[in-house]
């Protein structure tokens, strides 16, 4: 599928990587020429020099015969503009990057349906959203939801002296009667779709499946729930803590951001009701402790400077804050934070990934029995978990599971049928108008019949 990408930073390289490793036709558009000298020699993509809502430049990345064009730019404007002006001139389907939070809901909606916009893309409100997903279930290192929230994917790292340590998974389901089902694992480099008599170990990754409920009820069983956390202090004053701040006020929590840039501290104070905003400098261990970083349920490191976001994490790690989250933008930088021992990182440009490779996944497939709801990298990235509608009847519906013959690497983590979620087991069929969650260590998934071998 052709694809053009207007804009190079962050957000614009991450996404080039995961496009062209999904095997697109991939042309670039910036208007620097030494970043697309230094973009076309590190990846197989055609660059262009130049302003992406120009007429001739769109015209020269050849948008006519464009299926999908993606603004991300640093401008909103900008891709709003390029956008519009993509869509005119014959590109299929446009995705802008649009990150202000005056363009509310309201507006987004008029400006989608006038600009003829497929999708926005808010990296910033998505971290957000996925930090208050972690927050409210501190026990987990991370949390993917499926289908209107029936069906969650959480990580937990095992401790020394877990209950989970040197336990198979026969024999957690015996101890625990736990109506979960734990679908991947991640130990040192290796990921793995385990199966019954795996033997979890200290240090290993779980990513474990099931209803909200009994995730919940299950971490209760083993000693390893958290309380949500209610009072939460958040290192750095951006977008991402600006929508954080807003849903943890809105769900009953106190919130306290440290920033140090006086203009940035005095229109936070202004724009959000219910927030302590403190104007100091982020590094500071002294001024941290006065603000109560002792007491803090949550600490958020969400400053520019991913170096500064781990050593100040380590630091409130060393005052035994119950839960640390640290954002990371950098290529390698989640996984030396892991290394020094920080258990959960978010990166934004990861996230928008996801949703924009979830998006060219299903727009490929637009023909299939099924289309992809929602994907998610899970395991640093080495095992996928898909959301599949099934809309039509295929060769993997009305059979009993154990009568599939999976491809090695593939597990049905669930299904969504109306309003009740199961953990599928051997005698459980897929049904048309199922939604089916499926892991994957390697296969390429388009389609939910690319299971079967």
């Amino acid at each position: 599928m052709k694809i053009i990408v207007g804009g190079c930073g962050n957000i614009g390289e991450n996404l080039l990587q995961s496009l062209t490793y999904e095997g697109h036709d991939v042309v670039v558009i910036d208007s620097s020429a030494e970043v697309i000298t230094e973009i076309t020699n590190i990846y197989d993509v055609m660059g262009v020099c130049g302003n992406a809502a120009d007429y001739e430049t769109l015209e020269s990345a050849g948008i006519k015969q464009a299926e999908l064009f993606i603004a991300a730019t640093g401008s909103d404007e900008l891709n709003m503009l390029s956008c519009f002006l993509a869509k005119r001139m014959g590109a299929g389907h446009t995705i802008a990057r649009i990150r202000n939070p005056e363009y509310n809901d309201a507006s987004l909606g008029f400006m989608k349906h006038e600009l003829g916009l497929a999708m926005s893309i808010n990296p910033e409100a998505l971290a957000a959203r996925e930090l208050f997903d972690i927050l409210k279930l501190p026990s987990a290192a991370k949390v993917d939801t499926f289908s209107g929230r029936s069906l969650e994917i959480i990580e937990l790292k095992i401790k020394e002296g877990s209950p989970l340590d040197g336990i198979t998974l026969k024999e957690l389901r015996a101890t625990y009667k736990a109506k979960v089902l734990v679908c991947t694992v991640q130990r040192g480099e290796e990921a793995y779709i385990p199966g019954g008599d795996f033997l979890l170990k200290a240090g290993d990754k779980i990513g474990i499946t099931a209803s909200h409920t009994e995730i919940g009820n299950f971490l209760r069983r083993v000693g390893l729930m958290q309380k949500q956390a209610k009072k939460v202090m958040l290192l750095g004053g951006g977008r991402t803590s600006y929508y954080l701040a807003k849903m943890l006020t809105a769900g009953g929590s106190s919130v306290k951001i440290i920033e140090p840039d006086h203009a940035l501290a005095s229109e936070l104070s202004q724009t959000l009701d219910g927030v302590v905003i403190i104007n100091g400098e982020c590094t500071n261990q002294e001024l941290l402790l006065e603000e109560g970083l002792e007491s803090a349920d949550a600490f958020v490191a969400l400053t520019e400077n991913d170096e500064a976001n781990i050593l100040i994490s380590i630091f409130a790690e060393s005052q035994n804050v119950p839960k640390i989250i640290t954002q990371v933008s950098r290529h390698g930088m989640g996984k030396m934070a892991t290394r020094l021992g920080i258990d959960t990182t978010i990166s934004p440009k990861k996230i928008v990934s996801d949703v924009l490779i979830q998006y060219a996944r299903a727009l490929e497939n637009s023909l299939g029995s099924s289309n992809i709801e929602t994907l998610y990298k899970l395991m640093d990235g080495k095992v996928e978990a898909l959301e599949f509608n099934v809309r039509q009847h295929s060769k993997v519906t009305d059979i009993p599971l154990k009568d599939l013959s999976l491809k090695p690497g593939t597990l049905i983590a669930g299904i969504i049928r109306g309003r009740k979620t199961i953990v599928p087991g051997g005698l459980d069929i897929i049904a048309q108008g199922d939604r089916v969650i499926v892991l994957s260590s390697g296969e390429r998934l388009s389609d939910l019949t690319d299971i079967v071998k």
